[in-house]
C-alpha cells in the first residue's frame, strides 16, 4: 500500500477504537463514498472526544484551518439523549442539540462554545461498522461517541479512493488509517 508498512486487523472496529481512546487521530475509510453534506462514518476522521486537545490539533495539524472550527459528535442512537437536550435522531448530522450541562466537560472536544454540538447519531441497522467501532470506544471510555470530521485537508474535496486516503495520511499530521481492513500507523510500531 504506497510502500507503506500496512497490518490486516482481525477486527477494524476494535483496533480503530482502542487507538482513538489512546490519543490517536485516525482516517477512517469503509464501505461505499457517502452522499451528502458531511462525513457520517464512512469517510471520516477520528479523535478523542474526551480529550481537549483533540480540537485544537485535528484544526492545526490535521485540517490546517481555523482553531475556532468545532468538530461534531458521531454517537450511539441509543445513548444519544443521555448527553444532547434531545433525543431525536440525527443520522446526517444536520441538527445542532445542546450539549447536557453535565456532560460538556465530559466531551470538550465536541462541545461548541456556545455549548452545543451538531450532532450525528449511529444506529447500527444504517452502519453496523461504524457502530461496532463506537460500542468498542464506548466499552473502554465508557463515552458512547467519537469526534468525527470529514476525511480531508482543508479545501480539498472528501477522499473517495483508497489512493486519496493514503494521500491525506500522508500530509496531514494523522496518526493512522484504517482503510477497510487494514491499518496503517505512522509510529514505528505503532500497527499493533
Amino acid at each position: 500500500m504506497a510502500g507503506l508498512e500496512y497490518e490486516l486487523a482481525d477486527d477494524i472496529a476494535e483496533r480503530t477504537a482502542a487507538q482513538v481512546a489512546q490519543g490517536k487521530i485516525v482516517g477512517w475509510m469503509q464501505g461505499r463514498m457517502e452522499c451528502g453534506p458531511r462525513a457520517s462514518g464512512n469517510r471520516s476522521l477520528l479523535a478523542d472526544p474526551r480529550d481537549p486537545q483533540s480540537k485544537a490539533r485535528m484544526n492545526e495539524k490535521v485540517k490546517h484551518r481555523e482553531a475556532f472550527r468545532p468538530f461534531a459528535p458521531s454517537c450511539l442512537v441509543e445513548r444519544a439523549s443521555e448527553f444532547f437536550a434531545s433525543g431525536y435522531p440525527s443520522a446526517v448530522m444536520l441538527l445542532v442539540f445542546d450539549v447536557l450541562a453535565g456532560k460538556r466537560s465530559v466531551v470538550p472536544a465536541i462541545t461548541h462554545v456556545d455549548g452545543t454540538a451538531r450532532v450525528q447519531t449511529v444506529s447500527r441497522d444504517d452502519n453496523p461498522l461504524y457502530w461496532d467501532m463506537i460500542s468498542h470506544f464506548e466499552k473502554l471510555t465508557g463515552v458512547p461517541m467519537v469526534m468525527n470530521t470529514s476525511f480531508n485537508d482543508n479545501n480539498e474535496p472528501i477522499v473517495c479512493t483508497p489512493e486519496d486516503a493514503v494521500s491525506c495520511f500522508l500530509k496531514t499530521d494523522s496518526d493512522a488509517i484504517a482503510l477497510g481492513s487494514f491499518w496503517v500507523d505512522k509510529t514505528p510500531g505503532g500497527a499493533a
